[in-house]
């Protein structure tokens, strides 16, 4: 088969893949604490396979894999951990971390990790996310907030001013991962660690009155879901032309034969 066809065919698969990663992004720009993701790629058949593909051979003994060897196509996707801008509200419940890490919080499905630090105060006084879902302090038990004003420092302490006077009355855990890429996503702004991972103490400073942002830019969002939907437009039209005219052209040639 011709190798044009081949590159035709996985480039535009590429796009496509990357497409769908671009409006995810493009569609939570407006999210707190969300992470974009960012599209990784590998070759096709980098190892070469046999005429039977069936077992990797040294390079040059395999015609298929030396002709769709260095096509790329969309290896997987990775969350990209760098920093969003940080807005301030003005609102005391409201945290951001500035530097790596998160916030751990307790959910129905188990321990999760989060930036997004929107948070709000139950009935029973115990810090909550917007779902509900408890916040976790140092201790690993949720964080209660008796009534009266609150402040929270950079390492997390949290205390609270009332008639009587001021106090601390608990510290947030904020943790951290060695290799926060081993995390995997759930939700828009939420991860979950594999099982026997244990994470560390984290350097993040806490910011109180302020969320943090998406790490993805809506305008440049934008120019990114247009040119990839351009991409693919063009492999497509590659791909009509080597599954098309040179098709139509070698049939017309080998009737003449």
């Amino acid at each position: 088969m011709d190798s044009g066809l081949y590159a035709a065919y996985t480039g535009l698969l590429a796009r496509t893949q990357a497409l769908d990663t671009a409006a995810n992004n493009l569609a939570n720009a407006g999210t707190t604490g969300f992470r974009a993701a960012r599209e990784s790629f590998s070759g096709v058949l980098a190892q070469g396979l046999t005429p039977t593909g069936l077992d990797a051979v040294a390079d040059g003994d395999s015609q298929v894999g030396e002709t769709v060897n260095g096509f790329g196509v969309l290896g997987g996707t990775a969350a990209d951990f760098g920093q969003g801008p940080l807005v301030a509200t003005s609102n005391p419940l409201d945290l951001a971390l500035s530097g790596q890490g998160f916030f751990e919080i307790q959910t129905k499905q188990g321990i999760r990790y989060t930036r997004d630090g929107s948070f709000l105060k139950s009935a029973d006084g115990v810090l909550t996310t917007q779902a509900g879902e408890p916040v976790l302090g140092s201790r690993g038990l949720p964080v209660t907030l008796p009534t009266g004003t609150v402040s929270v420092g950079p390492d997390g302490t949290i205390s609270v001013t009332t008639d009587a006077g001021s106090g601390v009355v608990g510290q947030l855990r904020i943790v951290d991962f060695a290799d926060p890429a081993g995390l995997s996503e759930e939700g828009a702004n939420r991860f979950k660690a594999a099982d026997g991972v244990v994470p560390t103490a984290s350097t993040a400073v806490v910011q109180e009155g302020a969320i943090e942002s998406s790490n993805q830019d809506a305008v440049h969002g934008t120019m990114e879901l247009v040119l990839i939907q351009r991409q693919a437009e063009m492999m497509q039209k590659a791909l009509g032309v080597f599954d098309g005219q040179f098709d139509k052209t070698a049939v017309e040639q080998l009737g003449k034969v």
